[in-house]
């Protein structure tokens, strides 16, 4: 029987993404139970009847739809690298334009615009969820209580939405070192359960606050003990809640940046014949700047710097060296478009000598730069597994390369050159470099060395013979 075929980049989110729901329920349904039976059963009373039972069991599986429409908005929102977004004073100016002007909306506005409504969606579905949530959680009769609890819940959530959003809490991170998923669940329990205690006390305090304002019907009535048995079920509910979102997006971040292998099974006639081609097709056909992509990239530079897949190295380097021209090219594509970029972003800025003098000064943390002129920075993590993947490469190249296609392609000049040229870029955009030209940052096919006039030629020497230190220094520097 012959094995699976390898699944497309596409397919692998979809897996990801309804994997994740699968854990998500599962860890809300235990949350679920385990705060009605062992916290809430204290101050409410059971009542065994059939329409109690379907009622429970409406309550259960409206807390399991908000919570995956919770994590659904994770997932639209959810992106490899931070998003330029539009201001509401660019959003007001675009549509006084668009109203009196008529003229049609920029590319880029309509991308920002687009994001800040993803934004704004996902802020009114935390908000809709933690309505429902807290609601169904903490099982109160009667209308009047439960449209308090649900216009509390939804303020909650609405806080929720914006302190994830602010914190860019959506951005996916990959982690250094890869673990087993059960192992990062584990190692994420105790930091999910600390979050959610500031969070809930934190909201707790402001609605409370807020309570001051609302209208007598918003207020909770009773008697003293019913409102202190309502406040400690309150406090309960939105601490279950907020822990159940920080699980999802624990979990949403462990399971997407997850490696995965783009390489058919060892064995296999397709491992045989052509391994790289998954590999391949996943950084060259995907969607630019997608989490297929990112994925793809992190494979490779696993695969170049470690001696685990080493036949899947191996396999880079086969006789006709299109292979190796494909992988380098992948790698260094991203990397010529970042000395480009800072570039042209240093040439647009007209900034007299005295302020550059003065920025070279400054530590990065303290230099105060654009945020159009950052934005090429965003991808920082792709651009340093595309360096260390390149630099592992080709360091490797002297002990396996057989047939030298790293030589006789000429791929080791173009790695060289591009990395010195994308470290000086980076450089001089952090206000570093000696130089305050930013016109002499050439490409990386033309690169021309600028030496200050200090009379020390042996520093170009050093360099030119040391052509993997610029690597490691922009990896981590």
């Amino acid at each position: 029987m012959p094995p699976p075929p390898s699944p497309t980049p596409e397919l692998v989110s979809k897996n990801r993404f309804l994997g994740f729901l699968i854990w998500q329920t599962f860890t809300s349904t235990t949350i679920y139970f385990l705060t009605k039976l062992f916290l809430l059963s204290f101050f409410t009373t059971p009542k065994f009847s059939p329409s109690q039972l379907y009622f429970s069991l409406l309550k259960f599986f409206t807390f399991t739809f908000s919570n995956l429409l919770f994590s659904s908005s994770l997932s639209i929102l959810s992106s490899p690298q931070p998003l330029p977004y539009a201001s509401p004073l660019q959003l007001a100016a675009g549509l006084i334009r668009f109203a009196f002007v008529s003229s049609p909306a920029e590319p880029e506005f309509r991308r920002r615009a687009l994001v800040s409504a993803r934004f704004v969606v996902s802020v009114v579905v935390a908000g809709i969820s933690g309505a429902l949530s807290v609601v169904c959680l903490c099982g109160f009769d009667g209308f009047e209580l439960i449209a308090r609890l649900g216009f509390r819940g939804f303020v909650f959530g609405v806080l929720y939405g914006l302190f994830y959003v602010y914190k860019k809490k959506w951005v996916l991170e990959f982690p250094i070192i890869q673990r087993p998923l059960f192992y990062s669940f584990k190692m994420g329990l105790p930091l999910s359960i600390k979050r959610a205690l500031k969070l809930s006390n934190v909201a707790y305090l402001f609605l409370a606050v807020l309570q001051v304002f609302l209208p007598e019907q918003l207020k909770s009535g009773g008697t003293m003990g019913q409102f202190i048995t309502e406040q400690i079920i309150l406090y309960i509910g939105s601490f279950s809640v907020v822990f159940c979102w920080e699980l999802s997006h624990h979990l949403h971040q462990v399971l997407h940046t997850k490696r995965f292998l783009f390489a058919p099974p060892k064995g296999s006639a397709a491992a045989e014949t052509n391994p790289s081609e998954p590999l391949l097709a996943a950084l060259e056909e995907s969607i630019p700047d997608s989490l297929p992509q990112y994925l793809a990239y992190l494979d490779l530079c696993m695969v170049c710097e470690n001696n685990v897949d080493t036949w899947r190295r191996a396999a880079f380097f086969e006789e006709t060296g299109e292979t190796y021209k494909r992988v380098v090219a992948a790698c260094l594509r991203p990397l010529e478009q970042l000395a480009s970029n800072l570039s042209e972003g240093m040439e647009g800025c007209s900034v007299d000598k005295a302020h550059q003098l003065s920025n070279q000064l400054q530590s990065p943390t303290d230099s105060r730069l654009d945020s159009r002129h950052c934005e090429p920075l965003n991808n920082f993590q792709k651009y340093a597994w595309c360096a260390r993947a390149v630099a592992s490469l080709t360091t490797w190249s002297h002990k396996e390369d057989r047939f030298g296609v790293a030589q006789l392609t000429g791929s080791n000049a173009a790695v060289t050159s591009t990395l010195i040229s994308s470290l000086l870029a980076v450089e001089a955009f952090m206000g570093k470099k000696t130089s305050l030209q930013p016109q002499h940052l050439m490409g990386p096919a033309a690169i021309k060395w600028n030496t200050p006039n200090t009379g020390r030629r042996d520093v170009v020497a050093t360099e030119k013979t040391r052509w993997f230190t610029p690597c490691k220094s922009l990896c981590h520097g």
